[in-house]
This record gives structure tokens, sequence and C-alpha cells, in this order.
């Protein structure tokens, strides 16, 4: 029990320094996808945060940098938990 209390301790403090962002695991489709979407994003780790799970979701991310979510309905008809649209 004594030798696994260090290990666990490493694992937990290496896991707290990780991005949010970067912890959530998105294929190169997503992540180049969402790079566009995200450009000009005032917040651009959220923006690639929620761009990314809807984009898993989805399997499609909208083009563009803003609109056109006529193009991925999943996309668009994401909503939070306030009902506000869930994808940037």
């Amino acid at each position: 029990m004594k030798l696994y209390f260090p290990l666990l301790c490493f694992l937990l403090l290496t896991s707290s320094f990780m991005d949010p962002a970067m912890a959530l695991a998105t294929s190169p489709y997503c992540s180049d996808k969402c790079s566009t979407r995200c450009a000009v994003a005032g917040v651009q780790d959220r923006c690639m945060k929620y761009c990314g799970i809807c984009c898993e979701a989805c399997k499609c991310v909208p083009s563009g940098t803003y609109g056109n979510k006529h193009e991925c309905p999943c996309y668009r008809d994401k909503k939070n938990d306030k009902g506000k649209p869930k994808c940037p």
C-alpha cells in the first residue's frame, strides 16, 4: 500500500496541470475544423472545448467562423442545460 501512494500522488498532480481542452481527446478532423471555426473567437480555449465536444458527437462542424449552422443540423440543435446553443 505504501508503494502505491507516491505513484497515486504523482498521477494526481500531473493530471491537474493538464490543459482542460487538451484533456479532451479529439480527432485530427475535429481539431482542424474547430481551429478554423474558433479562429476569431474571443475566448479561444472555451470555443475549442465546446466545438470539440460538438464535433465528436455530430461528426461535422459548420464552415467559417460564425453562422452556417444549417450545414450541420446536429451541431445546430445541441443545447446546454439552460436551453441555449451549446456549439459555437
